[in-house]
């Protein structure tokens, strides 16, 4: 697999792991017991940490592309493993 494969592949991830950690360990306002400003939303974050986000997110995204990687190389779930329809078997067997 080419190193610009793999770049995409690691970018892919990041932002899908990124979007899907955004709620997490944000509290909001009224969770906090403190006073909102007026005309601020009810679900708006007290202690929102883009930092943190995006370490969290590197970390995990590199890990999930090292695992994709050499799965990729090694083969070791391929699409045959995922065969979760198999064909079913005749109703009627053979007609003579």
């Amino acid at each position: 697999m080419a190193w610009t494969s793999i770049l995409a592949i690691y970018f892919l991830f990041w932002v899908i792991i990124a979007f899907l950690m955004l709620p997490f360990g944000v509290r909001t306002a009224d969770e906090e017991g403190i006073e909102k400003v007026p005309g601020q939303a009810e679900s708006a974050p007290v202690n929102f940490r883009p930092g943190k986000l995006v370490i969290r997110a590197t970390i995990l995204s590199a890990l999930v592309t090292t695992v994709y990687v050499l799965n990729y190389q090694y083969g070791w779930i391929g699409i045959d493993s995922l065969d979760l329809l198999p064909e079913p078997p005749s109703q009627y067997g053979s007609e003579d």
